[in-house]
């Protein structure tokens, strides 16, 4: 699979293999996320998105290829090393520390020197972002509702002042008014000036947000385009949108 570079590319995935024990999860998957951009990955479960996400900030370590992020290589980092380059990873689960209040839990989110310089100034970001985190801040995150949590995992995750924000499955278990409202935040998130690589459930809603998206198969990048190109391609209909 050729990589267009015409225009500025913040990462590139390039025949990056990966593995569980003896059990490998990615083959050879090659794809590239552009500066400014909404990026989606697209599979089925068990396609290895997850794995492609942890793959790229240094939780699961790729075991052949190439991960270049701005210019550098990142695949021998380890995460810490990941996340002060730029590259904020928000988990599927939220995975938040329930017996902490919402500010403890976005304190964390500054790692890196630079953004805990910066932490003032990204605490009136968040909370400008989501009003509800401001008035709940003193609250223990596992008191919140689900919305809610989601809301403080994804501004934990801008708390690390990212270049490139990944968000696994951010909409899961949402009540629908909610999820309509996360897939806003995420446009206002992009709008920014912050590069996103997403997996989500709701495949439809994610092509649509999508300057570029990637189908992957049994570990491998089968098919890639624009995100409105492959919202009318009649094999994605087919095989994750039931028409």
């Amino acid at each position: 699979m050729e990589i267009d570079l015409a225009d500025k590319t913040l990462l590139t995935l390039e025949n990056v293999t990966a593995r569980y024990g003896d059990v490998q999860v990615l083959w050879g998957v090659t794809f590239a996320v552009r500066e400014g951009e909404i990026a989606t990955l697209v599979g089925a479960n068990g396609a290895g998105k997850t794995t492609t996400l942890k793959t790229i900030s240094g939780v699961v370590r790729a075991t052949d290829g190439q991960i270049v992020f701005d210019g550098g290589h990142i695949d021998h980092l380890p995460p810490h090393q990941i996340a002060a380059r730029g590259i904020a990873h928000v988990p599927e689960g939220r995975r938040l520390f329930p017996l902490m209040s919402v500010r403890e839990n976005l304190e964390i989110g500054a790692i890196s020197s630079e953004a805990r310089r910066l932490r003032t100034g990204s605490f009136a970001r968040v909370f400008a972002l989501f009003p509800k985190l401001k008035e709940r801040e003193s609250q223990m995150a596992g008191t919140l509702s689900g919305g809610e949590q989601q809301m403080v995992a994804i501004a934990r995750g801008l708390m690390a002042r990212p270049r490139l924000l990944i968000l696994d499955e951010p909409s899961l278990g949402l009540a629908p008014i909610v999820v309509r409202e996360m897939f806003e935040i995420i446009q206002t998130i992009n709008r920014e000036g912050i590069t996103i690589l997403l997996v989500e459930q709701n495949v439809q809603q994610s092509l649509k947000l999508a300057n570029r998206a990637y189908v992957l198969e049994n570990g491998r990048i089968v098919l890639e385009g624009a995100g409105s190109d492959l919202l009318d391609d009649q094999r994605v209909r087919e095989a994750y949108l039931g028409a």
